[in-house]
């Protein structure tokens, strides 16, 4: 897992992947004034969806085999749970066609605000959507990078 706050990310000098450095380019330099909600392939091997929602009080956590996760908030506020793969237990199976798979366990949990990002690699199952103040749900504007890596 890789998190910061994306204007004062040098990407450059983030040890990941090339394929991860340029989802992280296309977050910098996009307007998402000027960008729908809904899935907007980029290339071959990514593609972003782009939501807006109200965070929840408490969901599963996920997994994605096939995919690395670049979450951008775009606007809002959420925490979003991380664990590791291994200390989970199957919820849902893995849906191939989807790359999910649902899952319980115990993490650490991050607040993340307007600008900051979050990558995460398979695995980390990660529970994102929960609301900081879970009396009081937060409208959010995401947006999810999908880096295919098999």
């Amino acid at each position: 897992m890789i998190t910061a706050r994306l204007k004062n990310t040098d990407i450059n000098n983030i040890d990941c992947d090339d394929k991860i450095k340029k989802g992280l380019e296309f977050l910098k330099e996009t307007d998402f004034s000027k960008l729908e909600d809904g899935k907007h392939v980029l290339s071959d091997d990514m593609y972003v969806n782009v939501q807006t929602y109200t965070t929840k009080s408490d969901a599963d956590f996920e997994a994605h085999r096939d995919y690395v996760d670049i979450q951008y908030m775009i606007s809002g506020e959420e925490l979003i749970g991380v664990t590791n793969y291994s200390d989970c237990k199957t919820t849902v199976p893995y849906d191939r066609e989807k790359d999910i798979e649902f899952l319980s366990g115990k993490g650490n949990y991050t607040e993340m605000y307007t600008g900051d990002f979050m990558v995460l690699y398979p695995d980390d199952a990660h529970k994102p959507s929960i609301s900081i103040d879970r009396a009081n749900p937060a409208k959010v504007r995401k947006a999810v990078v999908k880096v295919k890596i098999q």
